[in-house]
Parts: C-alpha cells; structure tokens; sequence
C-alpha cells in the first residue's frame, strides 16, 4: 500500500506576490472570518473579477504562508520587491513538494552542468519519475500536467532563476540575507539548498 502523496497546489497560481502581501497583512492582524470576508469578498482587496475568484485565490495563498512563521509574513508584507518575492517563492515550495524536488533535481542539476537552459519537456520527465513513488500523477490528465508546468515555468520566471516562461534561460539568483536566516532559524535548510544556485 502506498500511501505517499505529493499533494500539490500548483494550480493555484504563481506567486502572486502583491496578492500575498494582502494575505500576510491579514494573517499578522489576526483577522477573523468576517474580516476575511470584508476584505476578501466584499472589498475585492486582490482585485479580482469575481469574488468567486478572489477567495479561492485568497485559500491558496493563505494555505500557502499559514505553513511559515510570522517573521515571514512580516518580511512578505513590509519588504521591498526582492525580499517579498523570495519570501513568496518560500511559502511556494514549503506548500509543494513538487516544487521543491523539482528544483533539487531539474534546475539545481542544471546549474551544476553549467547548461544554459532547462527544456520545457523536462517538466513532463520530472512529473514520469515521481509517479514512481505517487502513482496518482499516472491518472492526471494531459491537461492538467501541463498546465502545472506552465505553472512551475512562470513561477521560476518570476522568482528570477530563469529569462522567461518561455525561454527557460538559467540566470543566478543571489538569496537575501533575510531569508537565509529565517529559513536557518527554522530549520529549513533543504528547502533553503534548493534556492542557492551557487555551484
């Protein structure tokens, strides 16, 4: 019996950085329901189309940075545009173990051979390995795979390790010192390996 799960959210959304700056400030002020609602629903805080839309945004991210300490969420909220978005990269990757191995095993190999790009397919590679060890992935449709790597590709993009979601042009990517401490702080240092493109 397996009962491993990855368990993933990538669907989600990317990082969504100015979206989470919204949801870590409510999750410092300790906001209850109702105020989750006002500023969620009701004020369309992340200004999205439809309520619908913002709240199922909203779950996302909070589920997202409710796995990290409120240090973080006072680095995501008050920082400046890098620190919020390496901040926003962390909650991705403590949310998603897809993610993170994704990086230990594509990209960080990737930087190792000094190889100038990652290729797109190597998404679909990546997802055939882990079904070894989560069959589920076997049953996903197509279109769901590939959406999640369109997912995966726009959030490396954002986060700066590549030029483009479409050009998947390695770049280096120099880790703040704030979140080096606070992923040291708390223990997380391989998900802190997986960020360091250092070789």
């Amino acid at each position: 019996m397996n009962d491993f799960s990855y368990n993933s959210d990538l669907n989600g959304g990317s990082l969504m950085v100015r979206e989470s700056r919204i949801i870590a400030n409510l999750l410092l002020q300790g906001a209850s329901e109702d105020e989750w609602e006002q500023a969620i629903q009701v004020n369309n805080e992340l200004q999205k189309r439809t309520p619908a839309t913002a709240k199922r945004l909203a779950q996302s991210i909070r589920k997202r940075l409710e796995l990290l300490e409120p240090e973080f969420w006072k680095a995501l909220r008050d920082g400046d545009d890098e620190l919020a978005t390496q901040v926003a990269f962390v909650s991705v990757l403590e949310r998603n173990l897809l993610l993170l191995e994704f990086m230990e095993s594509i990209v960080k190999d990737a930087y190792a051979a000094h190889v100038e790009k990652i290729e797109l397919y190597q998404w679909a590679d990546f997802l055939e390995d882990c079904g070894n060890k989560d069959p589920k992935i076997f049953d996903w449709k197509d279109s769901t795979k590939h959406k999640m790597g369109t997912v995966v590709y726009r959030i490396l993009f954002e986060a700066g390790y590549i030029k483009s979601a479409r050009n998947a042009k390695l770049q280096h990517v120099v880790i703040r010192p704030e979140v080096k401490d606070m992923l040291e702080n708390t223990f997380r240092k391989r998900l802190l390996a997986s960020m360091d493109t250092r070789i």
